[in-house]
């Protein structure tokens, strides 16, 4: 683009779009702007705003929308609303970058409610392949930049086993990937009509945009082309509903797990097969103690890489109380500074945030493509749905 500076409008002011502004301040001084802010109410838009000195706040999007000065929209919305948002900022012209996941099911009418436990997953599965595909037919239509935020993809521990992935000769036979935690920061994430799914949709679009990112870099690599998945099988389940919780409740041995679906899943368990007869085995859960646990392994035919996005020792504490340490972060979701722990040098860097926004407004700025686009993003939600019929019709699903 010929603009010397990126006009940027936001779309939410909660987690996300606090995170991603923190990210653009750490570009050179010159190539964004942040311009305007959109919100469900336009008290919470205000309130964004004056946090971060922007001068625009609104809750009508067709406002920031029509700003000739703002040319790229950041979706940080809950993923109801993400289709329809990406659509209309295509149609006006605008670039995009979307926190992930890109879609999903959200309900019809007719649908009984809550829609997570009466609305079949074949059906959910149709609606989100649609979804995703009008998003995908509108940027191409009106040939604007999709820019999926991926974080994994940009980690540099996932850079660095895609560059060993490179150096070596062999192929992957299988990847493992998972991401737990103790629950969601999203007081929307309770609800399948606000989120289109849970901890597999919510969560397993990390670990599951990083398998496919993976098999397709190797397939550029070994033959040319992408390394397609093919087909899954997965398991679902509520954890936190069940008499093993509820004895722990009992016991008053509950208390550190917030995960309190009402008609999501907090844990899955998927199993992809991919074209050359590969697999990848993907873990994720909202039950898990012991703050955020982020991994990939590449088990290949001559080696074994394991990536870790979020764990690392550069710093290790011991503490008996826990407020030692005051209010110095450490890391995502952590329940206690109590013990022994390792606190992130630079969370932000090691887990991609701060590059994969780097990548974006570079792709848009050069004319290019992001290393997380479109395709990835609709491969991810076909991938997701997918396994959920899998679910539960207990069978194998084929892509």
């Amino acid at each position: 683009m010929s603009h010397t500076t990126l006009g940027i409008g936001m779309v939410g002011s909660r987690y996300g779009a606090r995170m991603h502004f923190d990210n653009y301040q750490k570009l050179p001084s010159g190539l964004v702007e942040i311009r305007g802010v959109c919100a469900r109410t336009l008290d919470s838009a205000q309130r964004y705003a004056n946090d971060n000195n922007i001068s625009f706040a609104t809750d009508d999007l067709n406002e920031l929308l029509s700003r000739s000065d703002i040319h790229i929209i950041d979706i940080c919305t809950p993923p109801a609303s993400h289709h329809e948002i990406a659509i209309k900022a295509a149609k006006a012209g605008k670039h995009i970058v979307m926190e992930k996941p890109l879609t999903g099911y959200f309900g019809e009418p007719g649908d009984k409610e809550p829609i997570g436990l009466h609305v079949a997953r074949a059906k959910m599965r149709k609606g989100a392949k649609q979804n995703a595909e009008a998003v995908r037919e509108a940027v191409l239509k009106h040939n604007v930049k999709f820019c999926y935020a991926e974080n994994w993809v940009y980690s540099p521990p996932i850079l660095k086993m895609q560059s060993l992935i490179a150096a070596s000769k062999g192929s992957i036979l299988e990847l493992r990937a998972e991401e737990n935690h103790s629950g969601s920061n999203s007081f929307f994430s309770k609800e399948w009509k606000s989120m289109g799914g849970g901890a597999l949709l919510r969560m397993g679009a990390h670990s599951v945009g990083a398998c496919l990112y993976l098999k397709q870099f190797e397939g550029l690599k070994r033959i040319g082309e992408g390394i397609r998945p093919v087909s899954v099988l997965a398991d679902t389940a509520d954890l936190i509903h069940t008499e093993a919780t509820q004895r722990a409740k009992k016991a008053n041995a509950h208390r550190w797990i917030s995960s309190d679906p009402v008609d999501v899943e907090d844990w899955a368990n998927v199993i992809i097969r991919f074209e050359d007869g590969s697999r990848a085995t993907v873990l994720v859960s909202d039950v898990g103690l012991g703050g955020l646990n982020t991994r990939v392994t590449a088990f290949m035919t001559d080696g074994v890489i394991k990536a870790n996005m979020t764990l690392n020792d550069g710093i290790e504490t011991y503490a008996v109380d826990p407020d030692t340490f005051g209010d110095e972060y450490f890391t995502e979701k952590l329940e206690t500074k109590a013990g022994w722990n390792r606190p992130s040098c630079d969370e932000d860097w090691f887990r991609g945030f701060a590059q994969e926004i780097e990548d974006f407004v570079f792709s848009i700025r050069e004319d290019r493509e992001p290393l997380a686009g479109i395709d990835l993003a609709v491969d991810c939600v076909n991938v997701i749905y997918a396994a959920y019929q899998s679910a539960e019709e207990g069978r194998v699903v084929k892509l």
